[in-house]
């Protein structure tokens, strides 16, 4: 496996990694921008924000913002008037770009380097980000410049953020998928997945599956986070868990899914897959996540306000 050293290896591979999955994000991670997608969206803001989210935003930034799952939602929803969208990548720009143009809203976009923002000083209420912080080489830098662009009595919302605990425990049902994967196509009726290219020519031109294995270069714990938070100067602190249940059921079916050729997987498995994870997201919220500790979920969630 690749290791990378420096700050600028980070953002490179990023970049690639970015761009060749850019085509097909939305599709591999089931992103919705109808009322499922706005529902997912609003219910991991209000879970940090509380009754901050019902005065809604003026002008937002979203970092890492990739196809638009984040900003593209809020719009629709209502819960942000102008949304400001940055990406290392210029193919996940594109995407976003398309996206938006086809929902017909209006949003500007960036090319910008979490750790040196374009944007002047307090311009924006909030700025967020949904899976973005763990390909961050330098957090203490990207938290600094959140601070510096957000207004004060404005906040920062970070979710989809992998716990070191939660990450672990996500290994079970991975290592189970990898035994039950021959079985399951058998059932399917559902050819191998043809191998990934090799070789240099392959790592090269962006790789999709070869570069996924080393862009992600952290894992948290929910203290990690604050930390992060509190060293830049922010306030207000919060920090919670989400998604166990559905994070095992969505990782054993995708590690499934991920050996068999995607043309032959059935639709009918990946609507029972969609909507079993849906449901069970509802009963990680409202049972499991109240009550147990942030650290054993599978994803973080962060919100700061500065002062």
């Amino acid at each position: 496996m690749e290791v990378l050293r420096t700050a600028a290896e980070i953002r490179e591979v990023n970049t690639r990694y970015h761009d060749a999955a850019a085509a097909s994000y939305d599709s591999k991670w089931s992103i919705d921008f109808g009322q499922v997608g706005q529902a997912q969206v609003i219910g991991k803001l209000r879970k940090v924000l509380g009754s901050a989210l019902e005065r809604g935003f003026d002008r937002s930034l979203e970092i890492g913002a990739g196809t638009g799952y984040f900003s593209l939602n809020l719009l629709r929803a209502g819960i942000v008037r102008h949304a400001t969208c940055t990406d290392i990548s210029p193919g996940m720009l594109r995407a976003l770009l398309a996206n938006a143009e086809r929902m017909r809203l209006d949003v500007k976009t960036a090319r910008a380097d979490a750790e040196t923002l374009p944007f002047a000083e307090q311009s924006f209420d909030v700025v967020l980000g949904h899976a973005v912080l763990h390909h961050l080489p330098d957090l203490e830098r990207a938290f600094g410049e959140f601070h510096r662009v957000l207004r004060p009595g404005g906040w920062i919302v970070f979710a989809g953020e992998p716990s070191r605990v939660g990450d672990r425990l996500a290994s079970i049902p991975k290592r189970a998928a990898v035994a039950a994967a021959p079985m399951w196509r058998w059932a399917m009726r559902a050819a191998p997945s043809p191998p990934p290219p090799t070789g240099p020519s392959a790592s090269m031109n962006g790789d999709e599956a070869g570069l996924e294995r080393v862009v992600d270069i952290h894992a948290f714990s929910p203290g990690d986070l604050a930390r992060f938070a509190s060293a830049a100067g922010f306030a207000d602190v919060r920090v919670r868990g989400e998604e166990l249940l559905a994070n095992w059921f969505g990782w054993f079916n995708r590690g499934l899914e991920s050996t068999a050729d995607p043309a032959e997987v059935p639709m009918a498995w990946r609507q029972y897959a969609f909507r079993g994870y849906l449901l069970l997201q509802r009963v990680d919220e409202r049972l499991l996540e109240p009550r147990l500790p942030a650290a054993i979920f599978y994803n973080l969630l962060l919100a700061a306000r500065r002062p």
